[in-house]
């Protein structure tokens, strides 16, 4: 596996770092800027608007202009890190809100391009394992990143963790500068090309599948901590643990899928989805009893988000894998997360329990499976 590959996961690394450290430092940040926890919430949502209605236009402004894969990273790199230091420098939060949208909308393409590089510089047969390379820095932010900037908040103060991510930024920059092949580089995609490739409905379907697979995790992973604490019985102080605990799971199911995921897509990703929607269903029915509740969500964890592996290789199997369709599919990831995050919450505020998001996941996890049943039959 090319060493760019594992570069591309630490950009990853760290562009997923920063979108979601503002969790862990929210007192820092409603000291700083006098607003509610609320408001300081809204800045990972800002993020998130960003790459899911940003990332697809910039992408296409970038083809346009026929910037290579290789360069318009780097442009992209330069307006993250940008942006990032404007935050880190902030003392406003409108300001603050700006600079998390432009980073989502930079973040957004920086996922397709990265991919894109990714299908550039391995062979066709590994493209799925060096998609969970770089897709494992996303893994790994959760499990590290947003720990250790939760961490340097705390000692060193909140700007202190956004200037790390700038300087993360840079050192990325500066491999990809040297290391992605110059052969590679000068290929400049085509606009006409990639808007082609969404005429193919298998691509959109694949789309589908990815969005309710990642809808299905979020709708219980959002809630995870409330129905750990007030149906599962565990104390406050477990929780930090236990999500720990569902992090790591991420981490090996997407190292171990992404090992197979090319010659396997199809039967990773139904029997995934299969099996998802059995733990959430269990997990749902013993929310009560402690041991069941901690294998349902180390399962969830192993077979949930960890398909992305599997999902990108099916868009890779459906279409060309240009930077579009990639920055595309990390936006419908970002609409699957928040529909699931939203549908959990609506099954909550209408009456039905904190186990609900348990099922709506499980409705979810079985939509995906019948989205994937046709060409699962299909697939040689």
């Amino acid at each position: 596996m090319p060493l760019v590959v594992y570069i591309l996961g630490l950009t990853i690394f760290s562009l997923t770092t920063s979108e979601f450290m503002v969790a862990g430092m929210m007192p820092s940040l409603t000291q700083a800027f006098g607003v509610s926890v609320t408001q300081i919430g809204y800045l990972i949502s800002y993020y998130a608007i960003g790459m899911v209605i940003g990332g697809p236009v910039l992408t296409v402004g970038l083809l346009k202009l026929r910037v290579s894969n290789k360069k318009a990273l780097l442009c992209l790199l330069l307006l993250y890190g940008l942006a990032q230091a404007v935050a880190a420098a902030s003392s406003s939060y409108d300001i603050m809100a700006l600079a998390r949208l432009v980073t989502g909308v930079a973040a957004a393409a920086c996922f397709g391009a990265s991919l894109a590089i990714c299908g550039e510089v391995v062979a066709i047969g590994a493209r799925g394992r060096a998609a969970s390379i770089v897709v494992g820095g996303l893994m790994l932010a959760n499990v590290v990143g947003v720990p250790a900037a939760t961490f340097i908040d705390q000692y060193w103060g909140w700007r202190a963790s956004f200037w790390l991510v700038v300087m993360l930024v840079a050192v990325c920059s500066l491999l990809i500068i040297f290391l992605v092949p110059r052969s590679h580089a000068a290929a400049a995609p085509s606009l006409d090309a990639e808007l082609a490739e969404f005429k193919k409905p298998a691509l959109w379907a694949a789309y589908l599948t990815s969005g309710l697979i990642i809808g299905a995790a979020f709708a219980a992973f959002s809630y995870f901590a409330p129905i750990l604490t007030e149906v599962t019985g565990f104390g406050a102080a477990a929780i930090p643990w236990l999500l720990a605990l569902y992090g790591v799971a991420n981490v090996v199911g997407n190292m171990v899928i992404g090992r197979y995921a090319d010659k396997y897509t199809f039967p990773i990703l139904g029997w995934g989805l299969a099996g998802l929607a059995t733990a959430l269903a269990v997990f749902a029915f013993f929310a009560q009893n402690q041991i069941i509740s901690v294998l349902a969500l180390i399962v969830i964890g192993l077979i949930g988000v960890a398909l992305n592996p599997a999902m990108i290789s099916r868009i890779l199997k459906a279409a060309h894998p240009g930077a579009l369709v990639h920055t595309m599919h990390s936006s419908v990831i970002n609409m699957g997360l928040g529909l699931g995050s939203w549908l959990g919450g609506l099954g909550i505020a209408a009456g039905y329990g904190l186990r609900s998001p348990l099922w709506l996941g499980f409705a979810l996890a079985m939509a995906g499976l019948l989205s994937v049943l046709p060409y699962w039959k299909r697939a040689p």
